[in-house]
């Protein structure tokens, strides 16, 4: 997996390969050496014209070695999607990042985490609930996530890191490159603090902030917490894309009510109308936060002490190779023999499964080694399986 990477590494930089394009090639071509390795050809069948040539392309000028030698030079971690010590709050995502890129670590999953959120331009009293609520949560060991924005995101997190709390900065930019860069200092806090920090992007590093990826990096801060707090918002602002993607991922809103006449308030009343719970006691409300976190736990291990037995184990080569098959892969290679079959019999012995899917299905065996072409259009079982 360690050398495999290198080459994950270089997909994920190819310009049009998200997480579902690179879901698509690790499960027909295989790893990241195979699709690497894979002929023009072949990965037609896989990614539409423009992500092909982008792949192509990328391959000829990208240094895969010395690539990934510099990312380690920085000392910044990469986790494609499902690898070990990729979040597992971000695993259930509706569109989870392909790859992550990291400084400092994650945070822990059984540590109770809320992003604090709210306004670029804040009042005092926004400033002030920021700071208090930063510090009580670091008192009380809850993670604070956050984006390092200007105003509320960055107030409350170098509140965080002056009460010696955990905190995490999620970037819409690579995680190389300071934003906005009045926050250096808090930047490089955040990173001094090892386990009790991270700075971290789904961006490749180097990549400049650019608006279009800052509501994109909005949806990693509110999949990595338990709860969203909002504590100064207009009611159109970034902060509201946030709190949607929250509501979408299931995780709990809050927002600490203002005055009517107060602009930089209406978002936080519109929510707590529409159902969001109200911080009326900053103490409450982190008390309330535990109080959640222990009982979610204790769900938890009930859960677990419910699950049934493991199936049993597969004991071949072959049976281990059709379990990470899908329903069709599975019917399709049943047809399979060591003896050659026209792609006309094994179209009759699976009608219900298109002329175009089942030629997918074949190049794709082909290719990763489970089957062999004979002539133009024969098929047999590999006999290295």
């Amino acid at each position: 997996m360690k050398e495999d990477m290198k080459y994950l590494y270089w997909l994920n930089s190819v310009e049009g390969i998200g997480f579902k394009a690179m879901m698509v090639l690790k499960k027909y071509v295989g790893s990241g050496s195979d699709i690497y390795h894979t002929p023009e050809h072949d990965l037609r069948w896989f990614l539409n014209e423009r992500q092909l040539t982008a792949l192509v392309n990328r391959r000829k000028e990208w240094d895969v070695d010395g690539e990934f030698e510099k990312l380690k030079q920085e000392k910044i971690a990469f986790y494609p999607y499902g690898s070990p010590g990729y979040p597992e709050k971000l695993l259930s995502l509706p569109s989870p990042p392909a790859a992550l890129y990291l400084k400092g670590s994650f945070p822990d999953a059984n540590t109770p985490a809320v992003a604090l959120i709210g306004t670029r331009k804040c009042s005092g009293y926004g400033s002030a609930m920021a700071k208090q609520l930063g510090a009580l949560l670091a008192e009380r060991g809850i993670v604070v996530v956050s984006g390092m924005a200007r105003g509320i995101d960055g107030i409350g997190q170098r509140a965080v890191c002056g009460a010696g709390g955990a905190t995490y900065a999620v970037l819409g930019c690579g995680v190389d490159v300071v934003y906005p860069p009045e926050n250096r200092q808090l930047y490089e806090q955040i990173e001094r603090q090892g386990e009790q920090g991270g700075i971290i992007s789904e961006y490749q590093p180097g990549t400049p902030p650019n608006a279009g990826q800052f509501p994109a990096r909005n949806r990693i801060i509110s999949g990595l917490s338990d709860a969203v707090v909002v504590i100064e918002a207009k009611e159109k602002s970034g902060t509201m894309i946030t709190v949607d993607m929250a509501l979408e991922q299931g995780r709990e809103v809050y927002a600490m009510p203002g005055r009517l006449v107060d602009g930089l308030s209406c978002g936080c009343n519109r929510l707590i109308k529409q159902g969001a719970g109200m911080i009326i006691s900053i103490e409450e409300f982190v008390d309330e936060i535990l109080q959640a976190s222990k009982l979610r736990l204790a769900n938890e291990i009930k859960e677990l002490k419910k699950k049934a037995p493991p199936a049993p184990k597969a004991t071949t080569k072959e049976e281990k190779l059709i379990l990470n098959f899908t329903a069709e892969e599975k019917q399709v290679f049943s047809c399979l023999d060591y003896a050659p079959r026209s792609l006309e019999q094994i179209s009759a012995m699976n009608p219900q499964i298109s002329y175009e899917s089942l030629l997918r299905i074949l190049v794709t065996f082909c290719l990763r080694g489970f089957a062999k072409q004979m002539g133009a259009g024969s098929y047999y079982k590999s006999d290295d399986i």
